[in-house]
């Protein structure tokens, strides 16, 4: 279906990828679809590492842009990923949060907690659709021939998906359509519509004929065995009884006979016997009910919005894949995927564009990896795992909230969220470009895609000789042809726009986006001391004084040391991540044959300082 083709390091190229329409296979179209054609090669910069290989495999997870990392991934692991897990944002119209507490404090007011942006699922018209569409595309070309996909969604855009997912995988490689009851009937709110109590998984694989599947075995509930396996033989054993002509067997009549397994009733009708003890309940189907969401009391609760239980994921793992296998989640969240694949035993990649979401996953995989060390010595776990950066993100920590900072920081009047536009300033329609990239001028099709033609045609036709929009592109680099590009498009189809575009970094040196962390360190008698840390983002976010900060301790997430840092990829020795409400121990004794050392620093913000020291 796709023809992808290598010219270099710097692009892939896809090729002979067209709409058009066949008989008898409807496809989904909406304004401004478009072939995704190409994708450039994004370098990748390993940032930490920890734990060690096994079998020459390290587990790796990226910070960044999924479609940049999925384009980086092409290179090494087109046709290697076993099985693809992905929970998108569902087009649900909200911001998502997490709440920010401060360690040891009981939430009592405003200066304990507040909740920060984690991502937004606010689309503008069809662009969602687009951002599915493009990223199915790669996960296709990464999946292995015996590979299945899952992507999780809910009623906004199931249907919508489905036949992208039938456009790119093909609606003969659609293995199901999983229902996940995740709400118990007692979680619906009001009485004047229908509850929704579930969400979706589409279930596809790369080819029909040679995929992986488990069965999944139900247990019975108490209730299903005092109800189905009701009767008794005369040794004691439960079972439940079924008509020869219906019953699902691989043996014979001959067979069930000399085994006991021929049941007769009063009226002589001979039926076969299931004994309860020798099964162990019956297999999954599409409807799953016996899992329940996350909630406040999980002993597995990380606070990151929209958390899916290990229990679901466990079963997916399990079902599609075995050990060994590797598993890709470009939509990691809080790392339940990679947390599973962990425990058992799989091989796995993941990817995320916030920040939150990769320490979250960091101190989520130490855990979990020294969790399995103390209880089993067994080479068959993947433990070790490397951090990667793709596409230098460090300019924003949070991409959420970089458009609100960069429209305040140009004095932009922001625009209601969900439109085309982010703002208005000075008469000009203002465009934020992505963030932590060179805008290109693919990233021109958005707008393209979404501009208002019929208010165009009208000022056309009032001012036949002014421009129909003076638009802004604020952006962080771009192609030297972005402006002249978007105004030789727009003429194309007839109309004349005025063009500027705001680089900010070329005009932007002093706009001041994040105020870096600060902190007191020392060794001392052979003991590394951190005497005072300040979070300078975190600090004002709580509204603190730098000098009323109280305990520094209460602000901090982790502190993690490495004795001989090499200056480039951070191998910590010390990982020091408490439990519950305790705090960093803040000493560290200091070995013998330690080197440069590089010390970081994360708060309860997932911001973090890090420090290198000399040897003396």
């Amino acid at each position: 279906m796709l023809d992808l083709g290598h010219t270099g390091q710097k692009e892939t190229i896809i090729e002979g990828y067209e709409f058009e329409p066949i008989k008898g296979y409807p496809m989904l179209n909406w304004r401004g679809k478009r072939p995704f054609r190409s994708t450039h090669f994004y370098p990748a910069q390993l940032k930490e590492s920890y734990g060690e290989e096994t079998d020459g495999w390290m587990n790796q997870i990226f910070w960044g842009d999924n479609l940049q990392v999925m384009s980086h991934l092409l290179k090494k692991y087109r046709g290697q990923i076993d099985l693809i897990y992905i929970d998108p944002p569902f087009d649900s119209k909200a911001d998502y949060k997490k709440k920010i507490l401060l360690r040891g404090k009981a939430v009592s007011n405003d200066g304990n907690s507040f909740e920060e942006k984690q991502y937004t699922d606010i689309w503008t018209n069809d662009e969602y659709l687009q951002f599915i569409y493009e990223r199915m595309v790669l996960l296709r070309e990464l999946l292995s021939e015996k590979g299945s996909i899952l992507l999780h969604c809910d009623w906004r855009k199931v249907h919508l998906i489905r036949n992208i997912f039938d456009e790119i995988f093909g609606a003969s490689n659609f293995m199901g359509h999983i229902v996940w009851r995740s709400m118990t009937p007692s979680g619906f709110k009001g009485k004047s519509k229908l509850g929704k109590s579930h969400d979706d998984i589409l279930y596809y694989c790369k080819n029909r004929n040679n995929f992986t599947y488990n069965p999944i075995i139900i247990p019975y509930s108490d209730a299903y065995i005092e109800e189905r396996f009701s009767k008794v033989d005369e040794n004691g054993r439960r079972f439940k009884d079924e008509k020869i002509g219906t019953a699902t067997t691989t043996q014979t009549l001959d067979e069930l006979k000399a085994d006991g397994k021929i049941y007769y009733t009063a009226s002589g009708t001979p039926r076969i016997k299931h004994y309860l003890d020798e099964s162990n309940g019956y297999p999954a189907d599409d409807i799953w009910s016996d899992i329940y969401g996350e909630n406040s009391q999980s002993t597995i609760q990380t606070g990151y919005p929209t958390q899916k239980p290990e229990a679901l994921l466990e079963r997916i793992i399990k079902m599609t894949s075995n050990p060994g296998d590797l598993v890709f989640d470009c939509f990691m969240g809080s790392g339940t995927t990679q947390s599973v694949s962990m425990k058992l035993g799989r091989r796995f990649l993941g990817a995320d564009i916030n920040l939150g979401a990769i320490q979250t996953t960091t101190k989520r995989l130490i855990k979990v990896s020294n969790e399995i060390k103390s209880k089993i010595q067994d080479k068959n776990y993947y433990l070790g795992f490397q951090v990667f950066n793709v596409n230098h993100y460090d300019v924003f920590r949070n991409p959420v909230e970089a458009k609100e900072l960069l429209l305040k920081a140009l004095e932009i009047e922001a625009a209601p969220g969900g439109g085309l536009w982010d703002g208005e300033k000075d008469g000009r329609m203002v465009k934020v470009m992505p963030i932590n990239r060179i805008a290109t001028r693919a990233d021109l099709n958005a707008i393209l895609s979404n501009v208002d033609l019929r208010t165009y045609e009208i000022r056309k036709a009032e001012q036949p000789n002014r421009p129909v929009e003076q638009i802004t592109l604020v952006c962080m680099g771009h192609e030297p042809d972005l402006a002249a590009r978007l105004k030789a498009e727009m003429g194309a189809i007839g109309y004349k726009v005025d063009i500027e575009v705001v680089d900010v970094l070329r005009d932007g040196s002093r706009i001041e986006f994040k105020r870096d962390s600060e902190a007191d360190i020392s060794i001392e008698n052979n003991q590394l001391l951190i005497r005072e840390f300040y979070p300078m983002n975190l600090l004002q976010k709580l509204s603190l004084m730098r000098e009323d900060g109280g305990n520094w301790k209460e602000l901090v997430e982790s502190v993690l040391i490495d004795w001989n840092y090499d200056g480039a990829v951070l191998e910590p020795t010390i990982v020091d991540i408490p439990e519950g409400s305790t705090f960093v121990r803040g000493v560290y004794p200091v070995p013998t044959n330690y080197g440069t050392i590089r010390i970081k620093i994360t708060d309860v913000l997932s911001e973090s300082l890090e420090l290198t020291i000399q040897p003396y």
